[in-house]
């Protein structure tokens, strides 16, 4: 017996002819409402079709995303639903890529980086029209409507985790139905932010971000001239009463901008990758960001946050620099610049320049007093033991110089050490070091003051 072998475009041709029966069949069923059709015609094309619905003509794969939508709505999983129909506006919006793979196959891939991933050479542009749109609107605007009402009252009652994914559903069925407000989604990823549900939050703030989304909107309005009441328009209603000018019925027209939200989107965004430890990511948004709003403080602290936790504490330190330019008056940068600068010898005054800066800005800035006190003092352990290696080896002079040196470090440290305890009063740390710094600058009177206090914070147990 001959075997029988088909060519690969015949088994192409077959595959397709199957999508378009199965499709086509759900279509009708759905249309019908016959709900346990149009699941079971959708199953056996998902079944061939898989992930690969770039396999799909245009035209088909709308009618797979209507099919698959309205069942999954009529099942009751109306954001499942919501997100397929959703996916018809994009084929309206997005260039279509189309050519043949390395099997000979036509694809079609719907937006630019869709194409670019496939790998494939010498797509060929082309746009498609939806024409199912308009059959979902009896369909989808109840729903729209609930879906608004039960978002907005999780909302109110700080129910943010069913907010969020109601948002989207909003979102998502405005756009099936031809409206692309990303207005809702924003809202979806805000409510996402303040459920703590970062993964969420940080796919739709990227999604917004690549996007363009700024959030601004411009609003019309103008007075009603029989009810003298301020009533909202659309554009073409507003510019129409416009140009009538006396005769409309309409005066003192009105157009409200709202401001741009593109840089909280950053922020934000950035804020959340770094609570997540995806600290790449963020640095790589960040970047972006810094190119667009090179003044913005919380990128740049965001920045510097993100260095840190990698470890890259040189750019860290270069980070904090550019902070404390960009806002010279935030007393804890200039504190961590001091910090780090203190770890190396060779920066040691300008850790003392840094610190100094900070209790400028906040005089009640304990830590950092404390930190200038010990900076001062430098390491007096080591300048003990090199006073008495120098004196057992007999050399005098040179021990006499360490112990004048120690004492003129611990007479500088003083203040910054009375200040320190000044505004941290139950600090059994700095009242030690006083009790130790008063005796070796021979303040008997205070020496037995903060002796006694120690004493009795140590009985206390602080």
């Amino acid at each position: 017996m001959r075997k029988i072998f088909l060519s690969i475009a015949v088994v192409s041709t077959a595959f397709a002819f199957a999508q378009k029966k199965e499709v086509a069949a759900a279509v009708k069923a759905v249309d019908a409402g016959d709900l346990a059709a149009a699941q079971s015609q959708i199953s056996a094309a998902e079944s061939v079709i898989g992930d690969k619905t770039y396999l799909l003509e245009p035209a088909l794969l709308e009618q797979y995303y209507y099919a698959k939508g309205l069942s999954l709505l009529k099942a009751g999983k109306n954001s499942e639903g919501a997100a397929y129909l959703a996916k018809m506006s994009d084929l309206g919006k997005n260039k279509i890529y189309t050519g043949r793979d390395n099997s000979k196959n036509r694809v079609y891939f719907v937006g630019k980086a869709e194409a670019d991933k496939s790998g494939i050479q010498g797509l060929k542009e082309e746009t498609y029209t939806p024409t199912l749109s308009s059959k979902i609107g009896n369909t989808i605007n109840p729903m729209i409507e609930k879906a608004n009402k039960t978002a907005m009252d999780a909302y109110s009652a700080k129910n943010y985790a069913t907010a969020a994914p109601k948002f989207k559903e909003v979102y998502d069925l405005l756009k099936a139905g031809g409206q692309d407000n990303k207005q809702y989604l924003y809202y979806s990823a805000l409510n996402y932010a303040l459920a703590d549900k970062k993964t969420e939050a940080i796919d739709i703030y990227s999604d917004l971000i690549q996007s363009g989304f700024t959030g601004v909107q411009t609003t019309y309005s103008a007075t009603n001239k029989k009810t003298g009441e301020l009533e909202p328009m659309d554009k073409v209603t507003w510019d129409l009463n416009k140009k009538l000018g006396a005769t409309s019925e309409y005066s003192d027209f009105k157009t409200h901008t709202s401001p741009s939200i593109e840089l909280e989107l950053y922020e934000t965004n950035a804020a959340l990758l770094v609570e997540a430890g995806r600290t790449d990511e963020a640095l790589k948004l960040i970047e972006a960001g810094i190119k667009k709003f090179p003044s913005s403080a919380k990128l740049t602290e965001l920045q510097g946050t993100a260095y840190y936790k990698s470890g890259k504490m040189d750019e860290f330190v270069a980070n904090l620099k550019v902070l404390t330019q960009k806002n010279p008056n935030d007393a804890n940068n200039w504190y961590n610049l001091g910090v780090l600068q203190s770890k190396d010898p060779a920066t040691t005054a300008d850790a003392e320049a840094s610190y100094k800066r900070a209790v400028e800005l906040k005089p009640d800035f304990a830590q950092a007093w404390q930190n200038l006190t010990y900076l001062t003092m430098g390491d007096d352990a080591k300048a003990i033991d090199d006073y008495n290696a120098a004196r057992k080896a007999g050399k005098t002079e040179q021990a006499n110089k360490i112990i004048e040196a120690r004492r003129a470090r611990l007479a500088a440290a003083l203040p910054y050490a009375e200040k320190w305890y000044e505004n941290d009063q139950q600090s059994l740390d700095a009242v030690s070091l006083l009790k130790g710094l008063y005796m070796s600058n021979k303040k008997e009177a205070k020496f037995q003051e903060f002796k006694a206090k120690e004493a009795a914070m140590q009985a206390a147990g602080k």
